[in-house]
Protein backbone atom coordinates (compact mmCIF):
# COMPACT_ATOMS: atom_id res chain seq x y z
CA UNK A 1 0.00 0.00 0.00
CA UNK A 2 2.53 2.45 0.75
CA UNK A 3 5.15 1.82 -2.31
CA UNK A 4 1.51 2.47 -4.52
CA UNK A 5 1.42 5.81 -2.79
CA UNK A 6 4.86 6.54 -3.47
CA UNK A 7 3.81 5.66 -7.23
CA UNK A 8 1.03 7.34 -7.39
CA UNK A 9 2.48 10.53 -5.68
CA UNK A 10 5.77 10.20 -7.66
CA UNK A 11 3.52 9.90 -11.20
CA UNK A 12 0.96 13.30 -10.05
CA UNK A 13 4.47 15.30 -9.69
CA UNK A 14 5.61 14.36 -13.16
CA UNK A 15 2.49 14.93 -14.57
CA UNK A 16 2.04 18.20 -12.91
CA UNK A 17 5.67 19.25 -13.75
CA UNK A 18 5.04 18.07 -17.81
CA UNK A 19 1.30 20.31 -17.99
CA UNK A 20 3.27 23.29 -17.03
CA UNK A 21 5.63 23.24 -19.78
CA UNK A 22 5.79 26.34 -21.87
CA UNK A 23 4.22 25.48 -25.49
CA UNK A 24 6.32 27.28 -28.06
CA UNK A 25 4.89 28.26 -31.45
CA UNK A 26 6.82 28.77 -34.61
CA UNK A 27 6.20 31.90 -36.45
CA UNK A 28 5.86 32.06 -39.78
CA UNK A 29 7.02 35.70 -40.25
CA UNK A 30 3.56 37.13 -40.75
CA UNK A 31 3.07 38.40 -38.01
CA UNK A 32 0.13 35.93 -36.63
CA UNK A 33 -1.85 37.38 -39.80
CA UNK A 34 -3.05 34.97 -42.55
CA UNK A 35 -1.26 35.14 -45.76
CA UNK A 36 -4.10 37.13 -47.77
CA UNK A 37 -3.56 39.87 -45.31
CA UNK A 38 0.23 40.03 -45.68
CA UNK A 39 -0.23 40.13 -49.50
CA UNK A 40 -2.59 43.05 -49.14
CA UNK A 41 0.03 45.19 -47.11
CA UNK A 42 2.82 44.45 -49.10
CA UNK A 43 1.28 44.48 -52.72
CA UNK A 44 1.91 41.63 -54.09
CA UNK A 45 0.55 39.80 -56.76
CA UNK A 46 0.23 36.08 -55.00
CA UNK A 47 -0.28 35.10 -51.37
CA UNK A 48 1.64 31.81 -52.31
CA UNK A 49 4.95 33.17 -50.85
CA UNK A 50 3.22 34.03 -47.22
CA UNK A 51 1.89 30.54 -46.96
CA UNK A 52 3.23 28.02 -44.80
CA UNK A 53 3.11 25.21 -46.95
CA UNK A 54 5.34 27.01 -49.84
CA UNK A 55 8.61 25.49 -50.73
CA UNK A 56 9.53 27.51 -53.60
Amino acid sequence: MNMLKIIGVTFLMGLFIVSCAPIVQQSNGNHGLPPGQVKKMTGAKSARDYAPGHNK
